[in-house]
């Protein structure tokens, strides 16, 4: 009896370590394009990893609008429009320019709620209860293989022509990959959990600290608060028992009061690094989220970081893996190239954040207050401050000579075909014309929009959001150059 061989199965386009936010937005992103996707994590399905996220800022809402969650997203929390630090310290966010001047007050599950249900209807293939356990890739293979290893103990292979670890702190991407993790401990022994309480605050967020101890309130809407907790005379490891009396403590000697928490559903604790991996990309393989870096919590920065990761690499992984790009690698050594500094620069303005909270000596008290009285006084600090940790004022390097325009955030447009951020939501670039301009004859040709009134710029839009080329007197051998390009 002859047997015929079985076929091994095609390599899907992509696998995604990791389900939290950044690899559901990637995930769903490049299934929205067509693409075959298989997201893996390790909980089993619907369990939250209790995370800290509690912000989400305007440049993350803007690309929430650009894939139409915003509003649903916005529906379910409370904008905030000013940020209170110190005390003292307010940073006014009701003058960005945007279509969310504020900053969004959300549990990260949320988040992860409306990106899971678009991942899901995008096609999106979820393996939950599963980890990675290794990966190979050679110069000679155009695939990465994976080993991975369910709840049950049982293992498969599976082979992708690209895979991404958005698989957290501990990434077993990055471990895998043998990169190291560089940085230090920045805070330890922070406490966190979620009670009731007896007192409602006076704001929706409230932190404070004096040097010795600091602590941090959010609600999540539903009568349950989120709070955080630290105290410089007691820092034991992280296994070490804790119970609410001693959150109440650091509340105390905070805040001033502990607004009478009982009842803590949940509380543990934990301690806060910041790291940064050097390269974003080995291969066939890239990092992102806390897979790349991690931050201290100020400034709530590290979910809107990694989404914003996601964001800048699935557009290009789908330009390549579709062949809608003459220099593939090119383009994919561009996500290290633009993401990596903004991390670091996170890393940079969240760790002064923290370090100000933490001010103990006369010295670091007299620069926080020296800080404080600048912010509050000096509106060009005060406006690049908003702008970074708003995530608007973020932009990556453009090529010499390049239009001003170019690599900058591209606000959202109102145009005669509808707002830019809807134009966005199929996933290609927008090429924003003055009107009358004919569309240009492309394989791939763009999104093509016009100017309501009589601007004559051109500006060609990565689905990212990002502007790619400008000219404010464009020919159509340029225009054609640009789009090829």
């Amino acid at each position: 009896m002859t047997t015929t061989p079985s076929t091994p199965p095609a390599p899907v386009d992509v696998l995604v370590v990791g389900a939290g936010p950044t690899g559901l937005l990637l995930a769903g992103d490049l299934a929205a394009q067509g693409l075959s996707v298989t997201l893996v994590e390790r909980r089993p399905h619907g369990i939250s990893n209790m995370t800290r996220a509690f912000a989400v800022h305007a440049r993350t809402l803007e690309l929430l609008d650009s894939r139409g969650l915003a509003d649903e997203l916005v529906g379910s929390g409370i904008p905030l429009s000013s940020i209170r630090f110190f005390g003292r310290l307010s940073l006014d966010l009701s003058g960005l320019r945007t279509r969310f001047p504020f900053l969004l007050v959300t549990p990260q599950y949320e988040v992860e709620r409306l990106l899971e249900r678009r991942a899901r209807a995008a096609g999106v293939r979820f393996r939950h209860e599963t980890r990675l356990t290794s990966l190979r890739q050679s110069p000679a293979s155009d695939t990465v293989t994976a080993e991975l290893r369910a709840a049950d103990g049982g293992t498969s292979t599976l082979e992708a022509r690209y895979l991404v670890g958005t698989d957290g702190v501990r990434s077993q991407v990055r471990e895998a990959l043998g990169l190291p993790f560089p940085g230090t401990s920045v805070i330890r022994s922070l406490v966190l959990a979620d009670v009731r309480l007896a007192e409602e605050p006076p704001g929706v967020l409230t932190v404070d600290g004096d040097g010795e101890a600091f602590a941090f309130i959010a609600p999540f809407g539903d009568g349950w608060y989120r709070v955080m907790g630290w105290d410089r005379m007691h820092q034991p490891d992280d296994s070490a028992p804790v119970d609410l009396d001693e959150l109440r403590g650091v509340a105390r000697r905070a805040l001033g009061t502990d607004y009478g928490m009982h009842d803590a559903r949940w509380i543990s604790r934990f301690h806060s690094d910041e790291r940064q991996v050097p390269a974003y990309r080995t291969g066939r393989v890239f990092l992102a989220g806390d897979a790349a870096h991690v931050h201290s919590p100020a400034g709530g920065q590290g979910m809107n970081t990694g989404l914003q990761d996601a964001a800048n690499l699935s557009w290009k992984l789908a330009a390549v893996l579709r062949g809608h790009t003459a220099s593939p690698e090119a383009l994919l050594d561009s996500y290290h190239e633009e993401r990596h500094p903004v991390g670091a620069q996170v890393l940079r303005s969240s760790g002064a954040l923290i370090r100000l909270a933490m001010a103990r000596t006369p010295l670091q008290r007299t620069a926080r207050m020296v800080a404080t009285t600048v912010l509050s006084h000096v509106q060009p600090a005060s406006d690049k401050v908003i702008g970074m940790v708003s995530g608007l004022a973020i932009s990556y390097a453009a090529p010499r000579g390049a239009h001003p325009l170019t690599s900058r955030r591209a606000p959202d447009l109102s145009l005669r075909e509808g707002r830019l951020h809807q134009l966005l939501r199929d996933g290609a670039f927008v090429l924003v014309t003055p009107a009358g301009t004919p569309t240009p004859e492309m394989p791939t040709p763009p999104t093509h929009a016009h100017w309501k009134d009589d601007r004559t710029t051109a500006l060609l839009v990565r689905p990212d959001g990002y502007i790619a080329w400008a000219s404010d007197h464009p020919d159509p051998a340029a225009l054609r150059a640009a789009l090829t390009r």
